[in-house]
C-alpha cells in the first residue's frame, strides 16, 4: 500500500500522456476534479487512499509500477473481493487500506475465500451448462469458441504482424479495396466477383478469390483481408494451432479459420491507431466504422480484442445474438461471464435491440455481485441478396463497467445516479430471488411451492 505521503506525479502525468488522453477526462475516471489532478502531477499533493483505489481499479499495472508489485496487488485484489455484496458489507477505501496495510495475512484470506467463491460459482455454472447441454462432449465449434475465450481474446503475435504488415502495405491510412486487393495479388491471389447471389461467400479457384457479388463493401474488404492474412501469417497460425492443444481436427481448422479473420481484422484496424482512434472518439462505434472503412460488428469486435499487455484498451464485453437468444459470438474481459449454452437474461436490452433493427439502445444495469454496468445494442440485418431467401437478422451488444462510462460515449444517454436494471446470466445462474421475468429457476437453490398463493411464476426461490 502506498506510504502516506507518497508523491507520483512524474508517474500520473506518463500515465496519463501513454493513454491519449487530457486531464479533464482522467480526472473524471478517476472521480476527481481537475484542479485536483493538476495538483497530483505537479507533485503538489500525495496519493491518498481513495486515488489509490481509484488507480487500482482503472490501472492496476500502473499502480504497481508506482507502490510495488506486492501490496499493488493485494490492495486491488481486496477491494474487488469487498466489492462483492455476498462477501462483507462494503467498506470505504480508508478502510480497505488499512485492512491490506495493518493485517494482510487477513487481507489474504479475504481474496483466497472470494477466489473460492468465484470458483465455487464457475463449477456450478461449468456443472449446469454441462446438464443442460445433456453432458456431451464439447463439440469443435464450442472448443474454439472456448479457446479464443481463454486466450483473452487477443492473440499478440498475429496481432502485431498484422500490425507491422498494414503499416508497411497501406502507410497510415485505412486500406481501401484497390490497396487490399493489390496486396493480396503480392500473395499470389487475384479477384473475381461470382455474380450469382447463392454462391459461397468467397472461395477459392486455384489462384483467384471468388466474392459473392452480393455482398456489401466492408464485407468484401473483410473477406480479401482474410485471405490476405492466412496468406501472409500461415505459418504463425501454424504454430498457435499447435500450441492450441485441440484433439479434433475439425476444431483445429476452425481455429485456423477464426485466427485468419482475427488477423484479418487486426489487418484493417491496426492495433494502435485504432485503439487511439477509439479513445478519440470515446468508443463511438458509427464513427470508427467510418473512419475504418469496416462494419458496425467488426468495430464491436475489435474493440473486444485490445487486450495487449502494457497497452490495453477500455476493457469491453461483447456479444451477438440471433433472434432464438442464441449466442453465437460472446467475449467478456470485465467480471461478467456469458453462459456457454443456451440464451442470456430477458432482461438485457440486446434482446429487444434484435426485434428493432439498425437503432442503438442502451442500458445501465446491475449483475447480482453488485457489479454495474453499461451497454449498447444495436440490431443488424444482412441482406440475402433476393427476395426468396429470409435475410439474417441478430442484435450485437459492447459494454463495459460502468466506472469506465467516461469512456464510453453511450454512456452519457443514461441516469447512471439512478437505479439499475438487475440482470443475470441466464436464469440457471442467477440467484436473484424476486424476478419476474424467470424462465427456469436457479440450479443451486430449492423452490417453495405454494399452490393456495398466486404469483408470476408457480414457485418461490428459498
Amino acid at each position: 500500500m502506498p506510504n502516506p505521503r507518497l508523491y507520483a506525479g512524474d508517474q500520473l502525468r506518463a500515465l496519463r500522456r501513454a493513454a491519449g488522453i487530457n486531464q479533464r477526462a482522467m480526472a473524471a475516471r478517476l472521480g476527481l476534479s481537475v484542479s485536483y489532478l493538476s495538483q497530483l502531477e505537479g507533485g503538489e499533493r500525495p496519493l491518498t487512499a481513495a486515488v489509490t483505489a481509484a488507480l487500482a481499479r482503472h490501472y492496476p499495472q500502473a499502480l504497481a509500477a508506482i507502490e510495488g508489485e506486492g501490496p499493488a496487488r493485494r490492495f486491488a485484489a481486496l477491494a474487488e473481493a469487498l466489492a462483492d455484496p455476498a462477501l462483507l458489507p462494503p467498506m470505504g477505501a480508508e478502510a480497505t487500506q488499512r485492512l491490506a496495510e495493518e493485517r494482510p495475512d487477513i487481507a489474504d484470506r479475504l481474496v483466497a475465500l472470494h477466489a473460492a467463491k468465484r470458483g465455487a460459482e464457475d463449477r456450478l455454472a461449468l456443472a449446469e451448462e454441462t446438464l443442460t447441454a445433456g453432458g456431451a462432449t464439447r463439440l469443435p465449434w464450442e472448443a474454439v469458441r472456448d479457446w479464443f475465450h481463454e486466450a483473452g481474446n487477443y492473440v499478440d503475435p498475429l496481432d502485431r504482424a498484422a500490425e507491422a504488415l498494414a503499416t508497411e502495405a497501406f502507410g497510415e491510412v485505412a486500406p481501401d479495396e484497390p490497396a487490399l486487393v493489390a496486396a493480396l495479388r503480392d500473395h499470389g491471389l487475384g479477384i473475381r466477383i461470382d455474380p450469382n447471389a447463392d454462391a459461397p461467400l468467397a472461395r477459392i479457384d486455384g489462384a483467384v478469390l471468388v466474392l459473392n457479388g452480393a455482398l456489401p463493401p466492408e464485407s468484401r474488404r473483410f473477406q480479401i483481408a482474410h485471405r490476405l492474412a492466412a496468406r501472409a501469417f500461415a505459418a504463425p497460425i501454424a504454430a498457435v494451432i499447435d500450441g492450441s492443444g485441440l484433439a479434433s481436427e475439425e476444431a483445429r481448422r476452425l481455429l485456423g479459420v477464426g485466427l485468419a479473420n482475427y488477423a484479418g481484422g487486426a489487418i484493417a484496424m491496426p492495433y494502435e491507431r485504432f485503439r487511439h482512434e477509439a479513445r478519440a472518439v470515446r468508443h463511438d462505434i458509427d464513427r470508427l466504422s467510418r473512419r475504418f472503412g469496416v462494419s458496425f460488428e467488426q468495430a464491436c469486435h475489435r474493440l473486444s480484442t485490445l487486450q495487449r499487455p502494457g497497452a490495453a484498451g477500455v476493457p469491453f464485453f461483447f456479444c451477438r445474438i440471433d433472434m432464438a437468444g442464441n449466442i453465437t459470438k460472446r467475449h467478456s474481459a470485465t467480471r461478467l461471464q456469458f453462459a456457454r449454452f443456451g440464451g442470456t437474461c430477458p432482461l438485457w436490452v440486446v434482446h429487444e435491440a434484435a426485434a428493432i433493427p439498425d437503432r442503438i439502445l442502451v442500458q445501465h444495469a446491475e449483475t447480482p455481485d453488485g457489479v454495474r454496468y453499461v451497454s449498447m445494442a444495436k440490431g443488424l440485418v444482412k441482406p440475402s441478396g433476393r427476395f426468396a431467401r429470409l435475410p439474417r437478422r441478430y442484435a450485437v451488444a459492447l459494454g463495459c463497467e460502468a466506472i469506465h462510462a467516461a469512456d464510453f460515449v453511450y454512456a452519457d444517454a443514461v441516469d447512471r445516479a439512478g437505479a439499475a436494471t438487475p440482470i443475470g446470466i441466464s436464469c440457471r445462474l442467477c440467484p436473484r430471488p424476486d424476478c419476474d421475468q424467470r424462465a427456469f429457476p436457479p440450479a443451486d437453490r430449492a423452490i417453495a411451492v405454494e399452490p393456495e398463493t398466486r404469483r408470476i411464476v408457480p414457485y418461490r426461490v428459498v
